[in-house]
């Protein structure tokens, strides 16, 4: 009988199972007291089932913190990684089944090979075979575990599904209560436009309605106004009560006035250069004029006349420009001062003087103080001049005199509108007649100017008063044409 050595049988063997069986890996499996040690594997195996359970458990921990779309995300990632352990699982099975094909290979090819051996090598044959016998036991328990482990996966995939499942549930939930809510905001905030549409209409035409009511009411009290003023007849009461005084006072002066003029009369029979006097009041709201008083005066159209101011008697003149007629009707800036005017007549000069400084108007301050308080006055105008040439038209116009500017209306159509500005010049005509104390010069800007006429005047010293007293709050001298150079000195 043939004697066949340890290395011929492992040769047989390998070469016997080799001719039916396929191997997983190339080398033998790893024995650990009489156990097959998987190591990768099972390695990998508990490897993927604490990453399943931490995955649970982090999941259950942030539940009521993360949001539900986020949630539906963790119970989508849980769900595939169970499905991914469910195919490692599968191709375990595969790799099961082939070493149960293996070892029962294995264990024919040892029982054939027992039969053909002796000796030691027989020992050694039956040694294997029932070291095969005790990894087909292994490899059996190995498979129950492996069934358990299966069953244990399935079930937390089932779990995960249904909580994927549920979340998604919860997520569409949200998302039609969230559609909800978004269509009954669409409805409230529609409503609320119509409510306010609906609001502004009346409130519309509400305002159209008090628009209407309130110009009716304002033209109502102008024509009670115009009927009654009852502030003109304060004003006279308190224009009477000053007149009083001053007739008192004027009695007393006019005692000394006789005497004086009595004086100046013999004088004058005496003097033959007496040849002009002035006639007129010494007031404002009258007008002086220039008159001779002998038979050898020389016609004042061929005199050269000019008006003066003076702070006193015997004091420094200050020219008048423009107040070069016989007539001079004395303006607001005349108030306490006195008067003079030169008479030239053949290189000969002839000085006359008031007698007296301009006394105000009886009653015109109070009247322009109650005035201040509006913001815009009205005074009715007739324009006599524009731009130096004769105006043909006689019809009323309205100069508006306000805070901050003055305005030339003649109806609706603005003929002249301008802030107060230092080019703008307000101040008595100088010159004009009789009626120069009724009339203003105004020019509201450089390259236009307007003489015009008011109905009496106290109107018209009242607008001159007025326009200077608003112009000075806004730091502007208004005065007449050379006035504001005269004023500085």
């Amino acid at each position: 009988m043939t004697r066949v050595g340890r290395d011929f049988s492992y040769t047989m063997q390998s070469m016997a199972v080799s001719a039916d069986v396929v191997f997983a890996s190339s080398r033998f499996p790893n024995y650990l007291n009489d156990r097959i040690a998987h190591g990768n594997e099972d390695r990998k195996l508990g490897s993927m089932k604490e990453v399943i359970a931490r995955e649970t458990a982090q999941l259950v921990e942030q539940q009521k913190r993360l949001s539900v779309r986020d949630l539906a995300s963790k119970f989508e990632k849980g769900l595939a990684a169970a499905a991914k352990l469910s195919d490692e699982a599968k191709l375990r099975d595969v790799a099961s089944l082939e070493k149960h094909v293996l070892l029962k290979k294995l264990r024919d090819a040892l029982e054939s090979l027992r039969g053909r051996v002796v000796g030691k090598n027989k020992d050694d044959v039956e040694v294997a075979i029932s070291m095969v016998e005790a990894l087909a036991v292994q490899l059996t328990q190995r498979e129950g575990e492996l069934l358990q482990e299966k069953a244990e996966v399935k079930k937390l995939a089932n779990f995960l599904q249904q909580a994927s499942e549920d979340a998604k549930k919860l997520v569409d939930e949200e998302r039609a209560f969230a559609r909800t809510e978004i269509e009954n905001a669409r409805a409230a905030v529609q409503r609320v436009e119509e409510a306010l549409q609906e609001q502004e209409r009346m409130s519309q035409a509400s305002g159209t309605q008090d628009m209407e009511a309130l110009m009716k009411e304002v033209q109502e009290a102008r024509r009670i106004k115009m009927l009654h003023q009852p502030s003109k007849v304060m004003d006279m009461e308190h224009e009477l009560q000053a007149l009083r005084v001053q007739l008192a006072e004027k009695s007393k002066r006019s005692i000394e006035l006789q005497k004086e003029v009595l004086a100046i009369s013999r004088r004058g029979e005496e003097s033959a250069s007496y040849l002009f006097d002035l006639n007129g009041a010494t007031a404002l709201g009258s007008y002086l004029e220039i008159q001779p008083c002998s038979d050898r005066a020389p016609e004042l159209s061929e005199c050269s006349i000019q008006w003066y101011r003076m702070a006193s008697e015997g004091g420094n003149r200050d020219i008048i420009s423009g107040a070069t007629k016989h007539i001079y009707a004395p303006e607001p800036s005349d108030v306490g001062r006195i008067l003079q005017v030169d008479v030239i007549s053949d290189g000969h000069s002839i000085t006359l003087t008031t007698s007296d400084p301009i006394d105000p108007a009886a009653g015109l301050g109070n009247y322009v103080e109650a005035l201040v308080r509006r913001h815009e006055t009205e005074f009715n105008v007739v324009i006599i001049q524009m731009n130096g040439v004769d105006h043909p038209s006689e019809s009323i116009h309205v100069l508006h005199v306000g805070k901050m500017r003055m305005k030339l209306c003649k109806g609706k159509t603005t003929v002249a509108k301008e802030y107060y500005s230092s080019s703008m010049q307000l101040c008595g005509v100088r010159g004009g007649g009789n009626a120069a104390a009724q009339a203003s010069f105004w020019q509201p800007k450089s390259g236009l100017s307007f003489v015009l006429g008011f109905e009496s005047e106290r109107e018209r010293n009242a607008a001159i008063m007025l326009a200077r007293r608003f112009a000075f709050d806004c730091n502007i001298m208004l005065a007449g044409p050379d006035d504001r150079a005269a004023q500085k000195h």
